[in-house]
């Protein structure tokens, strides 16, 4: 594969990495791999809804909330405004990741103006999920979505609320009572006790107190002092609550953009984007999935690719790599350079079929179609390639991966139009390739 040598490199460039997909595509280990090169690592975005795995030698890290940064010894993790958080979910994260070694308290901050997500959140999701007149979208439950509606009409609890024992015990009544109103209205009658819940996260509120500051200052001064920060999406572009398939998305701004207004960063300070993207494709929950594969091979793909989620242990849908989404995506986002993930799951297939368009009515076209039934109308325009039936795990170098495995990256990169910059080959950091002489290696630094 060529690449453009006339790319200009920033000696102090800060970057993003995030899902090109439907999310799952392997963040957590790539962020991981990666802040070895940066300062502070910091999320944007989303709740604890969202998993990254990471594997360190014999360890497992699931993390939820908390950057995948953190496990990197004296680098600063952020949890930056635009996220939801459940403290009670957040306090046990930091408890399971203290006790694998990880000094969590004096690495994270926690933004005083995200929002808080309380349990009768997720009484307000299960009536939304469950009304007769809906089509399910296949939630997680977690209350995520209705703490981000509370967001938007200006009721919620943030943070730095939360803390303050005054403020809290104002908001805290209005709000509950909003929410037992509401589950009245709906007949649902499941036990709250809404004394006990705020007796309990009063005391959650003491032990996160002393992590929570104005995050987007301390980014900005960060950057403004030389330090590198990489920023970290969960979920992914198509789940994005603007530019993702509607309304089987998430309630966050998982694209690029949402790093601007979820850390409170200029946009004249984000030097590249990074895009993450699985050899083929898989998605979590409802939805439309033009490439699905239905038959016997998509459930070869879950069980060779371990397709579960991290946080709920759902199964994953899963089909094959679809151009015109990556496209779509890239265009979204200004993608530099792309990470292909879980290479080696596709190894021991005879042939490898990769869309290269979709049909709709009858014409063919590269264009994301912008409604729920648009997408749902494609048939997908299918090429064949053959596999190279050959193990890539482990793979360290691009010249060591067999011709055809190559060639395969090189028609996505050529259908795409852009670079693949890195491949893993595994779980394990060392498990990685960076492409010498690529955009993402001069990002890198």
């Amino acid at each position: 594969m060529r690449y453009n040598k006339l790319v200009p490199h920033f000696n102090m460039s800060n970057i993003v990495v995030l899902g090109a997909q439907w999310g799952d595509e392997g963040k957590g280990k790539i962020v991981d791999l990666f802040s070895e090169r940066f300062d502070v690592v910091a999320r944007y975005q989303g709740g604890h809804n969202a998993g990254h795995t990471v594997r360190i030698g014999d360890k497992k890290f699931i993390l939820k909330l908390i950057p995948s940064g953190i496990l990197r010894p004296g680098k600063q993790a952020v949890i930056g405004n635009g996220l939801v958080i459940d403290p009670a979910a957040l306090i046990d994260e930091i408890e399971a990741l203290e006790t694998l070694g990880i000094d969590v308290r004096s690495q994270l901050a926690v933004s005083n103006r995200a929002h808080v997500i309380f349990p009768f959140h997720r009484i307000v999701e299960k009536i939304a999920e469950s009304r007769p007149d809906r089509v399910a979208i296949g939630t997680t439950s977690r209350g995520i979505g209705p703490c981000y509606e509370d967001k938007v009409g200006r009721r919620g609890i943030r943070i730095g609320e939360f803390v303050d024992p005054e403020s809290f015990a104002c908001l805290y009544g209005y709000l509950a009572e909003d929410k037992q109103a509401l589950a009245r209205a709906f007949g649902i009658d499941e036990p709250v006790d809404l004394q006990a819940i705020r007796q309990q996260y009063a005391q959650l509120a003491e032990r996160i107190r002393p992590m929570v500051c104005d995050t987007a200052a301390l980014l900005n001064n960060a950057i403004g002092s030389g330090k590198r920060v990489l920023f970290e999406g969960a979920q992914g572009t198509m789940l994005d609550i603007d530019h993702g398939t509607y309304p089987f998305v998430t309630s966050s701004s998982a694209a690029a953009g949402g790093v601007c207004t979820g850390a409170g960063v200029p946009p004249t300070k984000i030097h590249g984007v990074l895009g993450v993207s699985k050899a083929y494709i898989t998605r979590v929950g409802g939805g439309p999935f033009p490439t699905e594969a239905k038959d016997e091979m998509g459930e070869r793909i879950r069980k060779v690719g371990n397709e579960y989620g991290a946080v709920t242990g759902r199964p994953r849908r899963c089909g094959w790599f679809d151009v015109p989404l990556l496209r779509y995506t890239a265009m979204v986002n200004g993608f530099d350079s792309l990470v292909i993930t879980k290479l080696d799951v596709l190894d021991e297939l005879d042939d490898i079929p990769v869309c290269t368009a979709y049909r709709v009515d009858g014409r063919e076209s590269l264009e994301m179609p912008a409604t729920r039934r648009g997408v749902e109308a494609i048939e997908p325009v299918f090429e064949r390639l053959p596999g190279w039936r050959t193990r890539t795990a482990g793979v360290t170098r691009y010249e060591d991966l067999p011709v055809r495995a190559r060639n395969y990256l090189r028609f996505l990169q050529d259908r795409t139009g852009v670079e693949i910059g890195c491949i893993s080959t595994g779980p394990e950091r060392d498990q990685t390739i960076v492409m010498p002489g690529s955009k993402l290696e001069k990002l890198l630094g």
